[in-house]
């Protein structure tokens, strides 16, 4: 059987950077995300990293573990305020953000 990973690109009305997101689990692209929309997929039960991209900028990695039949949910959205985003051009993985729901 699978387990299910949902990511929802949040409605953020301040989000500061518009592209596609790109969605990684464990290292490899499983697609991408637009703002408004949510991104569902089967994958294997066990352990596993996300991450979501865009560029040079990215997340931090957050690990989780599912159940076979089990589902996963997940939040993602760009940064919102202006320090954020301007100390992600120095330190790129504070430019997205990543949240388990």
């Amino acid at each position: 059987m699978s387990a299910t990973l949902t990511v929802e690109r949040e409605d953020v009305i301040a989000e500061l950077r518009g592209a596609p997101i790109e969605i990684a689990l464990d290292g490899t692209a499983i697609g991408t995300i637009n703002r408004h929309e949510t991104f569902e997929a089967p994958i294997e039960p066990g352990h596993h990293t996300l991450q979501i991209r865009m560029g040079r900028y990215s997340s931090r990695a957050q690990s989780f573990d599912v159940a076979d039949g089990g589902a996963v949910n997940f939040r993602g959205y760009g940064g919102r305020i202006w320090p954020i985003y301007a100390i992600s051009f120095v330190v790129p993985s504070l430019a997205l953000f990543l949240k388990r729901e």
